[in-house]
């Protein structure tokens, strides 16, 4: 009888084994997909750090890559802790399955109240920077983004074409157009002559809407994976203490 409770229980154990590895590799592949969306962020949108007055769009792309690789290490941890079936190492995996998930719930709260204090600054400061900022001399880092923003959003302008009116480089005497060259659907020398809605983007609401629409839909991916990780690290923590109960005693 004593023979089959512990055969029993050794079968319990190599299932359980086997579970917390699998989720271990789903884990250290959410760490990966989350870095690799860090920085995704970081190169491919960088260039709209230049319109913000904060640091917040840049701090959460190093955020992300930090919790991927801190994802990525506790996932190796969890690794050897169940290769090797050492107790000690299984409670440092879990208070760090723990310290990730508190973590997650606060930068869930702070990213939610941050997007409302950046959508605030979006809607003061964007018509301001492209005034005043664009093709100004040691701006170039505004220039770029503004037309970056012009094109990839196909938009013209913060809320429309006509915030380029009080433009300091349309205003100047030698400029001879009325917006950008970057706001026209086919971009060329000059075309920026012409504003009408045939030969420039004409959206309503402009680039701010489209920015706030991209930076949303932004916060939206991260949430989703945020929660992904979350549940699987539930489920982590269950294995591990399971498994914890199941494992004898470590000899020292």
């Amino acid at each position: 009888m004593e023979a089959h409770s512990e055969k029993t229980q050794t079968c319990g154990t190599i299932c359980l084994k086997y579970l917390l590895f699998i989720f271990n590799i789903l884990f250290w592949l959410a760490g990966g997909t989350v870095l690799a969306v860090g920085v995704w962020t970081l190169v491919e949108k960088s260039d709209y750090i230049s319109l913000l007055n904060s640091s917040f769009y840049s701090a959460s792309a190093y955020i992300l890559i930090a919790a991927g690789l801190i994802v990525i290490v506790t996932g190796i941890i969890g690794c050897c802790a169940t290769l090797k079936e050492m107790k000690s190492l299984l409670i440092v995996y879990l208070i760090l399955l723990l310290c990730i998930f508190l973590l997650e719930i606060i930068a869930g709260v702070l990213a939610y109240i941050n997007y409302q204090q950046l959508d605030e600054e979006l809607r003061q400061n964007l018509t301001l920077t492209m005034q005043q900022k664009y093709q100004q001399p040691g701006e170039e880092s505004v220039t770029q983004a503004v037309d970056k923003l012009h094109q990839e959003f196909q938009c013209c302008g913060s809320n429309s074409s006509s915030d380029w009116r009080d433009s300091v480089w349309i205003q100047a005497a030698e400029n001879e157009r009325l917006v950008p060259d970057s706001c026209c659907k086919t971009p060329s020398d000059l075309c920026g002559r012409r504003d009408h809605p045939s030969n420039i983007y004409k959206v309503e609401g402009g680039c701010i809407m489209k920015l706030e629409h991209f930076i949303l839909s932004q916060l939206y991916i991260l949430g989703a994976v945020g929660i992904g990780i979350a549940f699987l690290q539930l489920v982590g923590m269950m294995f591990t203490c399971c498994l914890y109960r199941n494992l004898k005693e470590e000899p020292y």
